[in-house]
This record gives C-alpha cells, sequence and structure tokens, in this order.
C-alpha cells in the first residue's frame, strides 16, 4: 500500500511574506521540508502533494525545484492567475521547467474572493478550462457561500478533473450540516471531482471525530473512498493538532472500511487523481 499525504505546505518567510500568517502566531514562521520529514517516515508516507500558498508566479518554480530534490515529494499543486489571457503558454512554461513533470494541479484562493459566485465567471471558467486541457487538476478553494458555484462549475467543464480542498470549508456545528450535505451530494453527482479529507480539524472545538463524523460519513455516502483523499494541511493543522493526532483522527473517522478502501482514502485515490507513479 503507498500512503500518501495529498496536501501539506512549505514556505519560508526569508524568501517571501505569507502576510495571511500575520494573525496567526503558531504559523508566523517558516516551515520547511527537513522539518516535516520525521513526520511522514514516523507514520509511513510514502508520497506528498505540496500545494501552493499564495498567488505569486515566484512560488509555483520553487516548489518544482524541490521536488527535484526532496523524495518525499512527488507532486506540486501551484499557481497562475486564472484570468490570464496567455495562461496556456504559461502553463506549458511552468512544466517545462526543471521538476515540471511534478506540476499536477493548480490551485486560486477562491476564498479570498469576496464574489461568491467567483467559480462561475466565464473568464475564470476558461482559465479552469486551460488547465484541464493542459492535463492538470484544478484543486478548488473555496468558502461554504461559493460552494454552489463551484458546483456549477464542475457540472459545466465535466473534462476537467477537479478536487475539493478541505471538503470545501464547512462550518462544523449545530445547524451547519443540512446546507454543506446537500451542496456536496449535487457535487458528487459529478464524476470528474474529488474530495479531500483535510483542513476540517481547525474547524472543531474540543471533540474533533464526534464533531466531524457525520461529515466524513457524508462523504463516504456520496463520494466514496475511490474519489476521497487524506491530506494533513500541515503545517495549518498545528492550529488546532499535530501532524501525528492528524492522521490518527483520519484513520479513526475511516475505521469501518475495507481495507481496500482504506487503501484508497490514504494512497491510490490521490496516486489516480494526481497521476502519482510507485514510489522506489
Amino acid at each position: 500500500m503507498v500512503r500518501i499525504d495529498a496536501h501539506h505546505h512549505l514556505w519560508d518567510l526569508a524568501v517571501r511574506d505569507q502576510p495571511w500568517t500575520r494573525d496567526l502566531p503558531a504559523l508566523r514562521r517558516s516551515f520547511t521540508a527537513a522539518e516535516l520529514r520525521p513526520a511522514l517516515d514516523r507514520n509511513a508516507i510514502d508520497a506528498t502533494v505540496v500545494v501552493q500558498t499564495i498567488a505569486v508566479p515566484e512560488e509555483t518554480p520553487e516548489l518544482l525545484a524541490l521536488a527535484t530534490e526532496d523524495p518525499h515529494v512527488r507532486a506540486v499543486v501551484g499557481w497562475t492567475s486564472l484570468t490570464d489571457p496567455g495562461i496556456t503558454d504559461r502553463l506549458a512554461e511552468l512544466c517545462e521547467r526543471p521538476g515540471g513533470s511534478a506540476l499536477v494541479g493548480i490551485r486560486h484562493g477562491i476564498q479570498d474572493e469576496a464574489d461568491p459566485d467567483w467559480a462561475a465567471r466565464p473568464e475564470v471558467r476558461r482559465g479552469i478550462e486551460a488547465v484541464g486541457a493542459a492535463g492538470l487538476v484544478y484543486d478548488l478553494l473555496i468558502r461554504p457561500d461559493q460552494l454552489a458555484a463551484a458546483v456549477r462549475t464542475v457540472r459545466a467543464l465535466p473534462d476537467v478533473r477537479f478536487v475539493l480542498d478541505h471538503a470545501g470549508n464547512p462550518v462544523v456545528g449545530a445547524g451547519e450540516l443540512e446546507a454543506w450535505s446537500k451542496l456536496l451530494t449535487e457535487l458528487a453527482d459529478s464524476p470528474n471531482v474529488a474530495v479531500k479529507l483535510s483542513g476540517l480539524v481547525t474547524r472543531t472545538a474540543d471533540a474533533p471525530a464526534d464533531e466531524l463524523r457525520p461529515y466524513t460519513d457524508l462523504l463516504l455516502a456520496v463520494i466514496g473512498p475511490d474519489r476521497l483523499m487524506y491530506g494533513s494541511d500541515w503545517p495549518v493543522c498545528l492550529l488546532a493538532a499535530g501532524y501525528d493526532d492528524v492522521l490518527t483522527l483520519a484513520e479513526t473517522l475511516t475505521g469501518p472500511l475495507s481495507t481496500e478502501e482504506r487503501e484508497a482514502v490514504f494512497g491510490t485515490t490521490a496516486a489516480r487523481w494526481y497521476g502519482i507513479g510507485p514510489t522506489a
């Protein structure tokens, strides 16, 4: 069984600021591959997908270079402007760079856009369509109020493979499950989308397993293990729990699955969706 962490981040504040961390003291420092490596080794993680953090063109080439150096980093979800008329050329340039073969997807922080329908704008859809035409996945990073537009966009672009990060960032709490469940069920009708079991621990309080079980049960029922992939969201997860605790929580929430289904969530889904080959 190959074990893949399908979502984590790395950054160096000496190279580039991460403005979104300014009010998050626990994250207001650099996080390197060397710091993450012991947790990966300890938990028998064979491969990882490193994901962009800010919308600047310089970051993606740096992550691609890292993929040529670090044996764990097997895939990169980078950034480029979706509304750039030359997006096809920009994507080709990234793929041709050193480490370019590790580029598996593109992401933009739609959650930072004020417009709840931003993902459905024609110029944005054209950009996402170009990402799919380049053979890449598009990762959706959205707020709950943007999920409806994401559902429409996924349906409108059936030839593009999508991954919904952090299960759409649901609000976890009393009275919040029904609306999210309805939209996730609609999303599941589109076979061109997978979902990351990631980023949810930071949305809970004192009993994450109890609070998240209704959400993960719904994901397993409507998306299924073959379209669900584990991601640690390290180091953002450190706001609520350490790497080992996040993985243990995911294993607890998927405990009733068969061996084959667990292998899908913790490895084969990400390998298939992102095109990650066998590890050495």
